[in-house]
C-alpha cells in the first residue's frame, strides 16, 4: 500500500513539473527559439500530372508538332503582355521599341488541280502533264513516255566544272512556318536543295517560289521513329508493321501534295529506315516513278543504301548533320568537314534544319566556296542510279 502511495506521488510531481515548464514557455517564450532546428516531413510527395502532349512537344525545339494537333505557324511571344503593352515586370520607359514584322506575302498558285500543259515558275519547270499521273489523291510524278524522269526534269543545272569537288546541302523543315520559309528561299543560295514537309496547304505555292529562285526541291515523307507515337511525324506516316499497300497509299498522299520536286527524303523514320523489308517497296515505287531518295543521315543503321541498290533507285546519303548542335562555331566546323570529304571523295552531302543560325551560316559559308575551288550543287547532281 505504501508503494502505491509513493508511485502516485511521483506521478503527481512529474505532472506538476511538466505543467510548470509549459507555463514558463507560454509566459517567457522558448529559450531555444533562435537556435537552428531540423525537422523531417515524411509525407510522400504529390505526384505531378504529366504535361499535355502538345505542351510536351512545344517544349522541345526539335519536336515535330504535326501529331499534336493544330499549331501556330509563327513563333509565339514568351509571355502574355500586360494590358498596357509592356512585358510583365517591365515599365513602359524600359521597354525597347519593336518594329512590326513585315507581312508574309504568299507566292501565286501556279499549278492548277488538273495539269493540262507545262507550267513554269520563271524559267523553272514545275509541272508537266507528260510527267504527271492523276490519281484519286491528286497528281503524282511518273516517267514520261519519252523516258524523261521527274528527277531530271525538275532538277536545276549544276554549276560545276569537270572533276571539281561538289557539295550538296539539303535544308529541311520548309513549309510549316510561312515567314521562315519565305526567308530561307530568299536568303539561301540557289545551289542549296530545300525539303518541304507535305502538310501545309500552301506547299505548292512555296515549291513554285523555291523553283523560281533556282532551288531544287524534295518532299519530306513522314516515316516511323522508334519512339512512335511519342514522336509522331503525322497522320500519313509510313509504318514498319503496316502492309505494303498501306505504306504505298500513304506515300502517294505525300507525293500528291505538289509537283516540281526531284525526289523525297525521310522525315524522322529511324525505325522504318532500319527495316529493309518495309523500305524496299518504297524504293521500287520511287524507281518506277523516276524519283530520287535522299537519306538525311540521321538514322545510324539505315537500310536505305542496300534497299536503293537493290531497287536501282537514284540515291544519296548525307554524311553530316551540320546543325546537330545549334551553334555557329559548330555548324562552321561541320561545313569545313564536308569540304575535306569532298576533296577526298569528289563529293559530299550534308543536311540541316530550318533554324535561323543554320540558314545564316550556310549562306555565309557558300559565298567563299568558289574561292576554295568547290561547287555547291543540287542533291541530284551527286546521285546516280544504284545499278
Amino acid at each position: 500500500m505504501r508503494g502505491r502511495t509513493l508511485l502516485a506521488l511521483a506521478w503527481a510531481l512529474l505532472f506538476l513539473g511538466l505543467a510548470g515548464v509549459a507555463g514558463g514557455i507560454a509566459l517567457l517564450g522558448d529559450p531555444r527559439a533562435g537556435e537552428p532546428s531540423l525537422s523531417f516531413d515524411l509525407r510522400p510527395p504529390a505526384k505531378k500530372p504529366a504535361p499535355h502532349r502538345a505542351q510536351q512537344a512545344s517544349n522541345d525545339a526539335n519536336a515535330n508538332l504535326i501529331g499534336a494537333g493544330p499549331q501556330p505557324t509563327e513563333q509565339m511571344p514568351p509571355a502574355t503582355p500586360a494590358p498596357n503593352g509592356q512585358a510583365p515586370g517591365q515599365t513602359a520607359e524600359s521597354q525597347p521599341p519593336q518594329a512590326p514584322l513585315p507581312p508574309v506575302t504568299l507566292p501565286p498558285q501556279l499549278v492548277p488541280a488538273q495539269v493540262s500543259k507545262a507550267v513554269y515558275a520563271g524559267r523553272a519547270l514545275i509541272a508537266d502533264p507528260a510527267l504527271t499521273e492523276q490519281t484519286a489523291q491528286g497528281p503524282i510524278p511518273r516517267i514520261a513516255d519519252d523516258g524523261r524522269t521527274p528527277m531530271a526534269a525538275y532538277a536545276p543545272p549544276a554549276a560545276a566544272a569537270p572533276n571539281q569537288p561538289r557539295i550538296a546541302i539539303v535544308i529541311a523543315g520548309l513549309g510549316l512556318s510561312a515567314r521562315s520559309t519565305q526567308a530561307a528561299i530568299a536568303q539561301l543560295p540557289a545551289g542549296v536543295t530545300l525539303a518541304f514537309e507535305p502538310y501545309d496547304n500552301d506547299v505548292q505555292r512555296w515549291i513554285g517560289e523555291a523553283r523560281r529562285q533556282g532551288h531544287e526541291v524534295l518532299i519530306e515523307v513522314p516515316m516511323e521513329p522508334y519512339d512512335f507515337p511519342d514522336s509522331d511525324p503525322g497522320p500519313h506516316t509510313l509504318r514498319a508493321a503496316a502492309s505494303e499497300s498501306a505504306n504505298l497509299q500513304r506515300l502517294t498522299w505525300s507525293l500528291s501534295r505538289a509537283t516540281g520536286y526531284a525526289g523525297i527524303t525521310n522525315l524522322l523514320g529511324d525505325r522504318f529506315m532500319s527495316d529493309a523489308e518495309a523500305l524496299e517497296p518504297v524504293m521500287t515505287f520511287l524507281t518506277r516513278r523516276g524519283l530520287m531518295f535522299f537519306d538525311n543521315g540521321t538514322v545510324s543503321h539505315s537500310a536505305a543504301p542496300d534497299a536503293a541498290k537493290s531497287a536501282g533507285t537514284a540515291f544519296v546519303q548525307s554524311s553530316t548533320e551540320i546543325d546537330a548542335i545549334q551553334a555557329a562555331m559548330e555548324i562552321d566546323q561541320r561545313l569545313s568537314e564536308l569540304e575535306t570529304r569532298a576533296r577526298l571523295n569528289g563529293w559530299a552531302a550534308g543536311t540541316g534544319y530550318l533554324y535561323p543560325v543554320t540558314v545564316d551560316r550556310v549562306t555565309v559559308w557558300a559565298r567563299g566556296l568558289p574561292g576554295r575551288g568547290i561547287a555547291l550543287v543540287p542533291a541530284s547532281a551527286i546521285v546516280a542510279p544504284s545499278k
